[in-house]
């Protein structure tokens, strides 16, 4: 009997790549299929996919991956002080400029929580006495916008920074470098969802006012904090350090009360900032951010190195930085966020995902570490296992894990880090991000949390850079 006769006399199981309704069809007729969930790298893209392949184990990258990835690692985000934009940040002191979270994008182009948050920042300042002054000062470019990431510094959701507004200093102990973040202004109308009315710019002088001073007070009397251990420890209370904070928030409170009763401000202030502090969860995201952004631009910089370091969305796209390309950014529109919504809101209601908190997934915490945190799927859908399934899917597309940071549902494995542009495009496995979700009107609020991914077409640009770069490092050679 000849191979092909013996062949077809077997049981047949048929592997199926592409439409599942192939395999659907055989076993509907009998036979046996098994459904491959496959498709080609860099979305079909020839020319990016032919970069990919000849990115992959390529001597150059994988030891500059080494080297970026190893001051990711010795990274000791520490925080030292409580400064002014304008003092810290030398742009500030020389023109009307309000930072704002994500990629670049121009007025116009914004979206409403944006828009509607700068124009409160502008009011704030005193540079206009109504919205439609602010708005017409920022149409006619009398003020300026930047990203936060421009000038080290992020901010959740609209991510707003004005000069006269209060900054948590992050220095990264190992290298002496500095990040920024504003401060949390809690939950309601604020800022950072576009809210821009009496009572959102009366908590913004209050905490210019009074709440900066004395935090500044105290951390004199504590002196430098350092923020891993408190991230670490928190991971292993429940929190994930980006849409729950409750745990890292009560440990950084639980540092700073003692500093707060000996730091010589009036008792009423040390009073208000304890009780600010202590009813607002989500307190400590601002320096999570700052700590993350601290650690992953430690790894900046690092020709042809094919880690990310920035994952950013303005509430239109979601723009990348990768260590390699310094801060070109990689842009696509954002992807939806698959989540729940708040009572009487739906998708319809939602602007795209926004805000610079990213960069806590960016350096291995946030939806990378959603297997500590089981109590979070309450809030942005699916369950504990969906939870752990995400935590262990993303040890997939990064560069290593990170022993500072580890999962007790895991038996304490390490938080997967270093997202590498070559795995995410090779395997279309995407960063996971979980996210709280902004009424696409101004001063509306939140309206839900989720979970998004990073966009697919912005890695293929960055692997296309990249290998530009390392063609030109390797004298050209294809």
């Amino acid at each position: 009997m000849n191979i092909r006769t013996s062949l077809f006399e077997q049981p047949l199981d048929v592997i199926n790549l592409g439409l599942a309704s192939f395999a659907d069809n055989l076993v509907l007729a009998g036979g046996a299929a098994t459904q491959l969930d496959w498709q080609p790298p860099a979305l079909g893209d020839v020319a990016a996919g032919l970069d990919l392949a000849w990115l992959i184990n390529h001597p150059r990258v994988e030891a500059a991956n080494q080297i970026a990835f190893e001051r990711y690692l010795a990274a000791q985000p520490a925080l030292i002080d409580v400064q002014f934009a304008r003092d810290t940040l030398p742009a500030m002191a020389q023109r009307k400029l309000i930072l704002h979270a994500g990629p670049p994008i121009a007025w116009a182009d914004m979206c409403g929580p944006m828009q509607g948050a700068i124009v409160g920042a502008a009011i704030f300042e005193g540079w206009a006495d109504s919205v439609e002054a602010a708005t017409a000062l920022v149409e006619a470019g009398q003020i300026d916008v930047e990203p936060c990431h421009h000038h080290n510094v992020v901010g959740p959701m609209a991510g707003i920074v004005s000069p006269s507004m209060p900054l948590w200093v992050i220095q990264n102990t190992t290298n002496g470098s500095f990040a920024y973040c504003n401060f949390n202004e809690g939950l309601g109308k604020v800022l950072r969802f576009g809210a821009n009315g009496p009572e959102v710019l009366e908590r913004l002088h209050w905490m210019t006012q009074e709440l900066a001073p004395t935090l500044q007070a105290a951390l004199k009397v504590l002196g430098p904090l350092e923020l891993k251990p408190i991230m670490a420890q928190a991971l292993h209370m429940g929190d994930e350090v980006h849409n729950r904070n409750a745990a890292a928030t009560g440990l950084l409170l639980k540092r700073l009360v003692p500093a707060l009763l000996r730091c010589g401000q009036p008792a009423d202030h040390v009073q208000r900032a304890i009780e600010f502090i202590y009813s607002n969860d989500h307190f400590f995201l601002n320096l999570s951010m700052a700590a993350c952004k601290a650690m992953t631009d430690a790894a900046s910089g690092v020709p042809c190195s094919s880690m990310v370091t920035v994952m950013a969305r303005n509430g239109v796209n979601f723009g990348i930085q990768v260590s390699g390309t310094g801060k070109r950014w990689y842009q696509a529109p954002a992807n939806p966020i698959n989540g729940l919504y708040f009572p009487g809101y739906s998708a319809a209601d939602a602007t795209a995902d926004l805000g610079d908190s990213a960069i806590t997934e960016t350096a291995g915490v946030g939806g990378f570490a959603m297997a500590s945190s089981p109590a979070i799927v309450k809030f942005v859908g699916g369950t504990p296992a969906d939870a752990t399934q995400n935590s262990r899917r993303m040890q997939s597309i990064t560069l290593g894990s990170n022993p500072a940071f580890t999962l007790p549902a895991l038996d304490f494995a390490p938080t997967a880090a270093g997202v590498d542009i070559r795995k995410v495009v090779d395997s279309g496995t995407l960063p996971i991000i979980n996210t709280g979700i902004a009424h696409k009107l101004a001063g509306v609020g939140q309206i839900g949390a989720g979970i998004t991914t990073a966009p697919m077409p912005g890695f293929i640009e960055a692997i296309r850079a990249l290998a530009e770069q390392v063609r030109l490092a390797d004298g050209g050679a294809a």
